[in-house]
């Protein structure tokens, strides 16, 4: 018997163009949900016309990397102009039979477009609305603009990542934009879905990636409160300063990472290594740099993979450091089934990372790749009730694509 999803029924007006908003949904949709992703028509104007430029695209591309864009993957797209008088009646309708709303607006935009939670809520009061920013709906910061960088560092995790006497380690937009703001987007949905169950309610879901952002240095932040500590860059046994928690170079200029904190691991690691001298030396941060350089003369003398072969068999906290073109050839990721192959309508065998949560009766799905813009605009708008004449005329005015 084929598996119901679970989110199956739900159905997700997706507003989001950036990071956050599309992580978000692509999980919601990974799981069942029903997501139409609403895309402006037409070539970019104003703003968007002038970020187009810097970027050096002279189209919008509504799914970036086409096919291949995962976050675009389980989503139907419809083109849909907000400012216009059939767009947003079409949009109302919409979410009227909705269950949730995705949006990552400027804080104001939504009301001044009339599609905020209020107008919205009136019309559908089971409406799940979710908004993500940067700082919130609420503070003094509401309306600043920023990105990933600027909110790991409001938030204090960039002061922590880095090496000693170094300047802060730039980590990708990994911290804010997909942690901080997607996934506790798609935390905060699920939540709003399941009080619904109980009080037969929606309510409006304020992520801001500041917020999530503090959530993921929750440790630091209760030792700082408990403690007075003040973590330093390369000077905590998790961030470099020891030598059984660190990174080294092997023979053949790869790297292999070590995570033997505790101390039978760690008496592993110096067996292993031929360095039983230092075992007694686990918390002697005065040998620190003396042992973590006699390790990393010992890493030099053999390949990546004949360390990782030594290392595993000897219960050692261990790890490669892999790079994107290897991922889809280790076996642990091969048998989580974390790259898939999808087959594109033309018969293109497209690959994608897989769905992280495991379920074992209602397990997740990859059931379409990313659309074209607008490539569901007919289907979404015949099945809301409206009729070809209607739909032919909007399209021409540009109210719809």
């Amino acid at each position: 018997m084929a598996s119901i999803a679970p989110l199956s029924g739900i159905k997700v007006v997706d507003l989001t163009k950036l990071a956050p908003g599309p992580h978000c949904t692509m999980i919601l949709g990974d799981l069942g949900a029903d997501i139409i992703k609403v895309e402006e028509p037409g070539a970019p104007t104003g703003r968007r016309a002038e970020q187009a430029a810097a970027a050096g695209k002279t189209q919008r591309r509504g799914t970036g990397l086409g096919l291949h864009n995962a976050l675009g993957r389980n989503k139907k797209s419809i083109g849909l102009n907000l400012k216009s008088g059939p767009g947003r009646e079409i949009f109302l309708r919409m979410t009227q039979r909705a269950d949730v709303v995705v949006e990552e607006f400027r804080p104001g935009v939504a009301k001044r477009l009339g599609i905020d939670y209020p107008m919205l809520s009136a019309r559908n009061p089971r409406l799940v609305y979710c908004a993500v920013t940067g700082f919130g709906q609420t503070g003094p910061y509401r309306d600043y603009v920023g990105h990933d960088l600027n909110y790991i560092a409001q938030g204090g995790a960039l002061s922590m990542i880095g090496r000693k006497d170094q300047p802060p380690t730039i980590p990708q937009n990994l911290l804010a934009d997909y942690a901080g703001g997607g996934m506790h987007a798609a935390i905060g949905v699920l939540a709003a879905l399941l009080a619904r169950h109980q009080t037969g309610r929606g309510q409006y879901v304020d992520i801001a990636m500041l917020d999530g952002t503090m959530l993921l240095i929750a440790q630091a932040l209760s030792n700082h409160f408990g403690k007075g500590w003040i973590p330093r860059r390369g000077a905590t046994t998790l961030d470099g300063s020891a030598p059984y928690y660190n990174l080294y170079l092997t023979k053949d200029e790869k790297y292999i990472t070590i995570g033997s904190v505790e101390p039978w691991f760690y008496a592993n690691l110096c067996r292993a290594l031929g360095a039983e001298e230092y075992i007694q030396d686990e918390y002697n941060s005065a040998r620190f740099d003396e042992i973590k350089a006699r390790f990393a003369e010992i890493f030099k003398t053999k390949t990546r993979e004949e360390w990782w072969e030594i290392l595993t068999r000897n219960d050692i906290c261990v790890g490669r450091m892999l790079t994107l073109d290897e991922l889809e050839h280790d076996p642990q990721i091969r048998a989580r089934n974390m790259i898939v192959e999808v087959e594109a309508p033309t018969g293109e065998k497209v690959k994608q990372v897989g769905i992280s949560v495991k379920l074992s009766e209602t397990p997740g799905s990859i059931r379409s790749l990313a659309p074209r813009l607008g490539q569901h605009t007919d289907e979404i708008l015949a099945d809301l009730g409206y009729g070809q004449h209607d739909i032919e005329r909007w399209r021409s005015e540009g109210a719809i694509r």
